[in-house]
């Protein structure tokens, strides 16, 4: 099996289309960053660059390594970052309070240092959720529209 270097693009069959996926960083911890691009295509598009250059729609850690090998994911092709994407970016994280379903306070964290970032606002809201997804939530991600914008916490 080859191993993913950053740059591939990630194909992910959902089982109503194609979506597209661009391993951008390696992180110790969380592993493998996809910039996930969740408009479906019938088939793979042959250009690949026109796929990954846009703002995806959202970005999450996956065991990238091992969905590879049990083909639950394929690579299907690569594409160099563009350079907006080179920089790790900065995720929100917090706890869910189980009585309201709701974190009240989000922390800011950019791969290395968390700093307390408050209250959710406009701002925190467009960042992306600190998590490690499988393939099931992955997919069930890409099928409902979901977004950091539209997360319910």
């Amino acid at each position: 099996m080859t191993r993913p270097k950053i740059g591939d693009v990630i194909e992910i069959d959902t089982g109503q289309g194609l979506a597209y996926a661009h391993y951008s960083h390696q992180h110790a911890m969380y592993g493998a960053l996809l910039r996930v691009f969740a408009d479906l295509k019938t088939e793979r598009p042959a250009d690949l660059v026109g796929v990954v250059v846009r703002k995806p729609t959202f970005l999450t850690f996956f065991p990238l390594a091992a969905a590879l090998k049990r083909k639950i994911v394929s690579i299907a092709g690569h594409v160099p970052l563009p350079e907006y994407a080179k920089q790790f970016p900065t995720f929100r994280a917090g706890v869910v309070d189980p009585r309201t379903g709701r974190v009240a306070q989000w922390w800011l964290w950019d791969g290395e240092k968390e700093v307390r970032g408050g209250p959710l606002t406009a701002e925190i809201r467009c960042l992306p959720i600190r998590g490690v997804w499988n393939d099931t939530l992955l997919k069930e991600r890409i099928l409902s529209g979901w977004t950091p914008e539209n997360d319910p916490t």
